[in-house]
């Protein structure tokens, strides 16, 4: 059990570690690498009437040994596609595309920003939102002067978590006013399938989603343990 809030995401458990509770989870649940080792996460309340959920992932929290597991499995999951560019989502992505770029022998990664600088070009900007900040529009940006660094290139996108979909269809339509089209997208966790729908309907959909850990939305039960629901 994680006594303190400041635990969770800081330990690379081995295979197994959690069980579900009565069949559902309480405080914490299991996200699961690909080799097996779990991290534990948070289960937060969505707004509303308390009666659903997410497992919780903030990267830039987690120690160092957690990162460094989401990033070598993200890269992994990207290797086989030999993406030649990466593009790091703003703000917790960020830092997952300048590992997986290093892991995967780049010498550099493309970061989108939501700060506008004086040089950029509004044209190349999109707004958006995601499910942690629903109420806290912003735009996301592509400095023009990246472009020649995606010319005739494989591109892959590296954020942190995928759940409603909203902020990678937003960085989507952002690329298409470029003509820049993503070959995979990877992060470090896919919540839910929501995000399925809005990439669906993004104006170049992409060609694979891939996440070093999958985690379902969670719905409260009867007897006060949390289980995955669909959707």
């Amino acid at each position: 059990m994680i006594e303190h809030p400041h635990g969770f995401w800081q330990e690379l458990y081995p295979p197994g570690h959690f069980a579900p509770v009565a069949g559902g989870w309480d405080r914490v649940f299991p996200g699961t690498l690909p080799d097996g080792r779990q991290i534990a996460l948070p289960i937060r309340v969505l707004p509303g009437d308390g009666q659903q959920a997410v497992a919780s992932l903030i990267v830039n929290q987690a120690s160092f040994a957690v990162e460094a597991a989401l990033v070598a499995a993200m890269a992994e999951a990207l290797r086989r596609f030999d993406p030649e560019v990466v593009v790091g989502v703003p703000t917790l992505g960020l830092t997952l595309a300048a590992g997986v770029a290093r892991a995967l022998g780049h010498a550099r990664m493309v970061a989108l920003g939501t700060s506008r600088k004086f040089w950029y070009d509004e044209a190349l900007s999109e707004p958006m939102t995601s499910i942690t900040s629903p109420d806290q529009a912003k735009r996301v940006y592509l400095d023009p002067r990246m472009l020649p660094l995606f010319a005739g290139r494989r591109v892959a996108l590296v954020d942190d978590v995928a759940s409603s979909g909203r902020t990678l269809a937003a960085v989507l339509r952002l690329l298409a006013r470029a003509g820049i089209v993503p070959e995979v997208a990877a992060f470090a966790m896919l919540q839910g399938e929501g995000w399925r729908a809005a990439v669906a309907a993004s104006p170049m959909p992409l060609l694979a989603v891939r996440g070093a850990m999958t985690t379902p939305r969670l719905a409260l039960g009867a007897d006060g343990h949390w289980r995955a629901v669909e959707g």
